[in-house]
């Protein structure tokens, strides 16, 4: 089952999500899915919001969520986030281009 999941980065901006993608990726970049080192991501999308930086995501299950969090996890952690826990809920519905 999808779901969707929102990340939450109270007092953190656009760097701090910079620096996750470029360690995620080896430095590449994240223009496409390919780019990740995982699989079973959906859609992704990021921003600021008041007060910090927001990442929505949909993931085709938890299992791949897991999976990547093995990922970056430990990045978010050597970056000072480790508290960080996103929001989970059932998608109904997912559209895509």
């Amino acid at each position: 089952m999808a779901i969707i999941v929102t990340f939450d980065f109270p007092d953190a901006g656009q760097e701090l999500y910079d620096a996750v993608i470029e360690r995620v990726t080896g430095g590449q970049g994240f223009t496409q899915f390919a780019d990740l080192p995982t699989t079973g991501l959906v859609s992704h999308a990021a921003g600021p919001v008041d007060g910090g930086f927001r990442v929505t995501e949909v993931w085709e299950s938890v299992e791949a969520l897991e999976a990547h969090a093995k990922t970056f996890g430990p990045i978010l952690a050597d970056l000072g986030h480790a508290d960080v826990h996103p929001t989970i809920i059932p998608a109904h519905n997912v559209v895509v281009r």
